[in-house]
């Protein structure tokens, strides 16, 4: 008998979310010929987050001042584009109902946020020395930056990919 009203309990739940006006209004509201521009530029300075990295570990391992000087440029890129991503992901989210409905949109803002934090640090710390900024500190920040950027990447993925938020151009 307790397994039936269990089974009833479940079938009367309901997401309140979808209760919400706008709640499918997921079309993106900042796109550039029907391509959403936030999807268009996170690829980029994920991509330089973990060359920051690797220049990182190249330069310890080889002591060549070539990877200290690629990793500022590649931590620089990725906190300038990661911006305008940013910029148009905090568009999205404040002007597209059905996104700024959802929690999980507001978990990929917050460590979005956090993960710009870092590369803005990463890149402030090593213009004054490039090389003597990589060890240990610089380092140490292009590995904590490319595992926020891994949980970054999870969240925004699954906002896409379970939710279908932002897909559609305008």
């Amino acid at each position: 008998m307790a397994t039936q009203e269990i089974e009833g309990a479940e079938e009367r739940l309901i997401d309140p979310i979808v209760e919400k006006p706008g709640f499918d209004d997921t079309e993106s509201r900042v796109a550039l010929f029907g391509h959403p521009i936030h999807a268009m530029s996170v690829a980029f300075p994920v991509a330089l987050t973990f060359c920051t990295l690797g220049a990182d570990a190249l330069y310890w391992w080889t002591g060549d001042p070539f990877w200290a000087r690629a990793a500022i440029w590649a931590v620089g890129g990725a906190f300038l584009i990661g911006m305008v991503a940013g910029l148009s992901g905090t568009a999205e989210l404040l002007l597209v109902p059905g996104i700024r409905a959802r929690a999980a949109a507001w978990t990929h803002f917050i460590i979005a946020v956090t993960l710009l934090s870092l590369l803005g640090a990463n890149w402030g710390y090593r213009l004054g020395d490039a090389e003597g900024a990589v060890l240990p500190y610089g380092l140490l920040l292009s590995a904590i930056s490319a595992g926020v950027v891994i949980l970054t990447g999870w969240h925004g993925g699954k906002l896409v990919f379970d939710y279908g938020l932002g897909t559609k151009g305008s």
